[in-house]
């Protein structure tokens, strides 16, 4: 296939949208006509006999030769423009060489947010949509570390362990790439809208499917490809034995992705998938370093050369714990949450409302979670 020029003209564009929008075709006929013919104008320039000899069923040469698709296309330029949401075909420089290289790869992603972050050194983070305390505090210190490391966290913005990641990468002013089942221009779950908004400001929103395209449920298990696709690994936190977390780590050792997983209590149905990915040897996670020293050696010169240590540095803002606090720390879990009656029993020289003052400046510092109920997790650090 012919090599883009860096910015698409607004030609080249309706040409790969009327492509896209072609029904019938699919990301694997385009591709082989793409190998066969070049560049999408060459492929509307043909005639429906070259297109069917060029791998085209005769259905979708016709459609091709008929130029249908245009008045579609047109639609989606105007909805990206509108989104400033960009184009990027598989012959673009921008377009990730990582999944450019999987069996079958998206003919062109739609894009809003910070496109450089497809280049850099990506790890996926995924899980349950139903997690634990547990499985959230994984998920928010193994996504906070990689992030101050320099990573950037991939994952599918799904309830749970995907929107714990993504936040802590946010919060953390790191890179993070979410990967739709849907348009860019939609938001799935609707409760992440806000979400959504920050990592369109500050990370990236990608999807294979054209803008306005609704939430189908068949949608997601295809777009999984694209999360592991994109990244040098990916870290199971939490899931059933046949979830979709599953599925895309299924997918990372089809692509040749490093699989990491983060093992979880027995009894636990939520730790039956990564538990027995680990059985299977996938590598088993205590902290980011575990996960960045399975990264290949080109990932791992970059996170140095960037930013010269990997050791994550202390979370901006936290300060010196004081004799109370310091209990506290040690009293509360990262996995079980403890009531505030529990805390007082613990603690018995401190009042009720010393400890409540001294929970809320941890709340405060990031350091303490407050649950429904008056319960309190430690912050995984």
């Amino acid at each position: 296939m012919e090599c883009l020029a860096e910015r698409l003209t607004a030609e080249q564009e309706l040409h790969w949208l009327a492509l896209l929008c072609t029904p019938g075709l699919g990301s694997r006929r385009s591709l082989t006509l793409l190998e066969a013919l070049g560049t999408p104008e060459k492929i509307f320039r043909a005639s429906a006999s070259e297109l069917e000899f060029a791998g085209c069923s005769p259905s979708s040469a016709r459609a091709i030769a008929s130029g249908i698709s245009f008045d579609a296309a047109a639609t989606q330029q105007e909805h990206l423009r509108r989104h400033q949401a960009v184009l990027i075909p598989i012959g673009h420089p921008a377009y990730p060489p990582r999944l450019r290289e999987i069996y079958d790869p998206p003919v062109a992603l739609f894009a809003r947010g910070n496109v450089d972050l497809m280049l850099s050194v990506t790890v996926a983070m995924v899980g349950t949509r139903r997690p634990t305390p547990y499985g959230i505090a994984a998920a928010n210190r193994l996504s906070t570390d990689l992030a101050l490391a320099g990573v950037t966290i991939v994952s599918g913005m799904a309830r749970g362990i995907d929107t714990a990641a993504h936040q802590a990468a946010l919060k953390a002013e790191g890179g993070t790439v979410a990967v739709f089942g849907c348009g860019v221009d939609l938001v799935y779950p609707a409760e992440n809208r806000s979400l959504a908004t920050r990592l369109v400001e500050k990370g990236l929103v990608l999807s294979e499917y054209p803008m306005k395209t609704p939430a189908y449920p068949q949608n997601f298990p295809v777009r999984n490809r694209i999360i592991s696709g994109l990244s040098h690994g990916v870290c199971i936190v939490e899931g059933a034995q046949y979830s979709g977390s599953g599925v895309t780590a299924r997918l990372a050792l089809d692509q040749g992705r490093e699989v990491f997983a983060v093992p979880g209590n027995i009894t636990s149905q939520q730790s039956w998938g990564p538990n027995l990915l680990i059985k299977q040897g996938a590598k088993l996670v205590q902290d980011h370093a575990d996960i960045i020293q399975e990264l290949p050696l080109e990932a791992r010169l970059t996170l140095r050369a960037k930013a010269g240590d990997i050791t994550p540095k202390p979370a901006p803002g936290a300060p010196s714990a004081l004799p109370l606090e310091r209990d506290l720390l040690e009293a509360l879990r990262p996995d079980t949450p403890l009531s505030l009656d529990v805390l007082t029993d613990t603690l018995p020289h401190h009042s009720p409302s010393e400890i409540i003052a001294a929970l809320f400046d941890l709340e405060l510092a990031g350091q303490v979670k407050q649950l429904p109920g008056k319960q309190f997790l430690r912050e995984w650090r």
